[in-house]
């Protein structure tokens, strides 16, 4: 027996539309405006607090500038450089004026890698006062050698090698070598030599005399020369009475060309010559 069909009516549905009256019943025209206008004014809030929180920064930071602002600086133990040489390389840019950058800065370091210069170190007195404590490399005296001035200790070992001599200590003549290698002894047989110059140059330092040049001959001999003085002090025995008896006797000869003999000094004859050379 055939199924009968169940006939489907198809249903029709129209879209449903509001009426005029329920959409203007629905409509609140301030809604909007309200919603944007919390929106605004959480941007305001935000923009004014970064404003206030900017405004004092600068005014934190103008105080504690001023406040840490360097304005006396002490350098102590230099020689080889000025006083304003040292300053420029330990403050090296604007932050650097500044106390509590410094004291950041140099914590627990010295500043290292400079010729003629083992470190320095700095100290914060105050707020606004700084010392700059150099410690310089004892050099004893320089010799010349390939157009080039090279530095040594006490010890003869090579410390630097400049272009230009120096003025604080005198060069060196006489010391025979066949070469030189840096931050390595001098290759000379009297090894004590080097300590005798460095007790030389320090007296002289210490009693104001200013030698051009020291000269030793073959025996290592030490002769020390004054413009157109010559003085010849011989061996070690001795110097430092004879660097005190120059002292008083130099002033005298000044304007003169000679020879000072002073090998023959001794405690108890003070033997002592002078030779004027005939322009």
């Amino acid at each position: 027996m055939a199924k009968r069909r169940r006939r489907v009516r198809k249903r029709e549905y129209s879209e449903y539309s509001p009426g005029i009256g329920e959409r203007l019943k629905d409509f609140h025209p301030f809604n909007g405006f309200g919603r944007s206008l919390f929106l605004h004014k959480s941007l305001y809030i935000i923009f004014g607090t970064l404003i206030l929180l900017l405004v004092i920064a600068a005014v934190v930071i103008g105080r504690i500038s001023d406040k840490y602002e360097i304005k006396n600086i002490y350098v102590t133990g230099n020689t080889h450089y000025e006083d304003k040489e040292i300053v420029d390389m330990v403050l090296s840019d604007k932050l650097s004026r500044n106390s509590l950058y410094l004291s950041f800065k140099y914590r627990d370091k010295s500043i290292d890698n400079i010729p003629f210069i083992e470190k320095m170190d700095v100290d914060i007195l105050s707020p606004d006062t700084v010392r700059i404590n150099v410690y310089e490399k004892a050099i004893a005296g320089y010799l010349s050698y390939l157009g080039r001035y090279m530095y040594f200790d006490r010890e003869g070992i090579v410390v630097e090698s400049s272009l230009e001599p120096s003025d604080n200590v005198p060069e060196v003549m006489g010391l025979s070598f066949d070469y030189i290698i840096m931050h390595e002894k001098l290759p000379i047989d009297n090894e004590n030599v080097f300590e005798e110059i460095l007790d030389i140059t320090q007296l002289m330092d210490k009693y104001e005399l200013d030698a051009d040049r020291i000269f030793f001959d073959s025996d290592y001999n030490v002769y020390l020369y004054f413009g157109d003085i010559e003085v010849s002090l011989g061996t070690e025995d001795y110097i430092d009475e004879k660097i005190i008896q120059l002292r008083y006797i130099l002033p005298n000869l000044e304007g003169k060309s000679g020879i000072l003999e002073m090998k023959d000094f001794d405690i108890d004859t003070k033997n002592v010559t002078f030779e004027e050379k005939s322009h």
